[in-house]
């Protein structure tokens, strides 16, 4: 039975890119996202290339949920070998540091923290079982490297950073990767392309070029193959 991706907060950008590259290494893909008129497209770009593809609708803001999402992908693939997790949109925006509250930091804690810590809990056992796994975790790269004026997510994603380190030392010695992919730039072809809009200062845009999702999918695969590294900052540390 070939292997499988799950691609937690698939888009047009990298979770397109991802399914389409673990895809050329013979993986059935299962895509996740909350609209379900975009996931059909993206299904349906998938499957016309000859990939066996099906979508899951549902609203990763929902830690609770998760157990019965992933049941329903091994349901209808038989196992899970891989989940890519990297949902964001239009509705994440930057905030001061001086301007963070509680507010702000429980807006992003279920997406950001709570759901892939669900998602690796209802995986676990079946990697366990099988002696092989990988969970692949994409930020910003304010999770790695704090940067002023783009707080907000960035306090969040980073204890799932650290929830992910931890994870990776105590999985490896039985064949379970976990690894981050920390984004110092803007992805073409994906709705966080939009965000850049929202940076008004000058050296702040100079510190995020454009990248290919492509390029970043290359990435994972090597990550995912090679399993040398528990991260990857890319382009490399904005240079603020």
């Amino acid at each position: 039975m070939s292997k499988v991706i799950a691609v937690f907060g698939a888009g047009t950008g990298l979770g397109l890119s991802v399914a389409r590259r673990f895809a050329r290494e013979g993986f059935r893909v299962a895509l996740v996202a909350r609209r379900k008129e975009r996931l059909d497209g993206l299904v349906e770009q998938l499957t016309a290339e000859g990939v066996e593809a099906a979508g899951f609708t549902a609203d990763l803001s929902r830690p609770a949920e998760m157990p019965a999402l992933v049941a329903a992908v091994r349901e209808r693939f038989g196992r899970i070998d891989v989940i890519e997790y990297g949902p964001i949109g239009n509705d994440q925006t930057f905030t001061p540091a001086v301007e963070v509250d509680a507010t702000v930091l429980e807006k992003g804690i279920p997406l950001f923290l709570l759901t892939p810590v669900e998602v690796v809990r209802a995986v676990l056992p079946e990697w366990t079982e099988r002696g092989d796994g990988a969970f692949l975790l994409t930020t910003g790269a304010s999770a790695a490297h704090p940067m002023p004026r783009l707080s907000g997510v960035g306090p969040v994603m980073a204890a799932a950073r650290n929830y992910l380190y931890s994870l990776n030392a105590e999985l490896a010695d039985a064949g379970i990767y976990a690894g981050s992919l920390s984004i110092a730039a803007m992805i073409s072809r994906s709705e966080m392309a939009d965000l850049a809009e929202q940076v008004t200062d000058p050296e702040l845009a100079a510190a995020f070029p454009v990248v290919d999702p492509d390029d970043l999918a290359q990435l994972y695969w090597e990550m995912y193959t090679e399993r040398d590294r528990v991260e990857l900052v890319h382009p490399g540390v904005p240079a603020l």
